[in-house]
């Protein structure tokens, strides 16, 4: 019987060898977010005419 897709996946990815990687890849997942989250708020700061605010919240 042949592994499907979702099978051999998992195989490769839970090797020992690749468990570091895929730490690596959620990791950057998360500080991508962040990174989208500040932007969204510093956007609209933007738009309400408060771009001074902005170092005051890069700096909390």
């Amino acid at each position: 019987m042949e592994n499907s897709g979702l099978e051999n996946f998992l195989l490769i990815a839970f090797k020992p060898d690749n468990i570091p990687i895929g730490a690596m890849l959620g990791f950057v997942g998360f500080v991508f977010w962040i990174a989208v989250r500040q932007m969204i708020a510093h956007d609209r700061l933007i738009k309400q005419g408060k771009k001074e605010k902005i170092w005051d919240e890069m700096i909390k």
